[in-house]
């Protein structure tokens, strides 16, 4: 009889663990939305000069890479040497080299809640430093293969994620860049 009257407990239990969780995701879901909403709203320019859409091919921020992580970036194939440019204002917050994404420059943008991440760089542009302001379009630095990056194939490897609270340049929450783009592209497409 005890177990009997505890069913309807536990069901109560997990209709109630099953709602949180929905209402966890479709947070998560707006948010990414939102951030989808006010980046597209920025007017944020193209990384590359003339981009198209075939230096694109597909979308790889899902990808899971060899060490396990998810890729949460967009690779954008291009010459070796080519300019990389900043894809909206900010500050070039941090300078930095790692084992993976070789050269790297972190640009904030100026109420500091997106971080603009450009990786694999063969070399930074003459002036960059950090503190830096820099606008849409200027040179940041040219296309590479440092890091983990095959020497074979030079690309850019561009991330967006939002700032947490304490704005820390290595910690974010990503958002899929290949979208935005596309958009832009789409945008100069009807606008030549």
């Amino acid at each position: 009889m005890r177990r009997a009257s505890l069913r309807p407990f536990m069901i109560g239990i997990a209709a109630g663990l099953a709602t949180v969780g929905l209402i966890v995701a479709v947070a998560v879901d707006s948010q990414v939305t939102d951030d989808f909403a006010v980046l597209a709203s920025r007017n944020l320019g193209l990384p590359i000069p003339n981009l198209k859409r075939a230096d694109m091919p597909r979308d790889t921020f899902g990808e899971i890479r060899a060490n396990g992580k998810p890729h949460e970036a967009t690779d954008i194939m291009a010459p070796r040497g080519t300019p990389v440019l900043a894809i909206g204002d900010g500050t070039v917050t941090k300078l930095f080299y790692s084992r993976s994404g070789g050269n790297t420059v972190y640009e904030f943008d100026p109420p500091q809640v997106y971080c603009y991440y450009y990786a694999h760089l063969d070399r930074y542009a003459s002036g960059t430093r950090e503190g830096m302001f820099v606008h849409k379009g200027d040179v940041l630095g040219y296309v590479g293969s440092t890091g983990d990056a095959s020497p074979d194939a030079p690309h850019l490897h561009l991330a967006i994620f939002r700032l947490g609270p304490e704005k820390q340049w290595w910690v974010g929450t990503a958002i899929n860049p290949y979208p935005l783009l596309m958009r832009i592209l789409d945008e100069q497409r009807y606008t030549e």
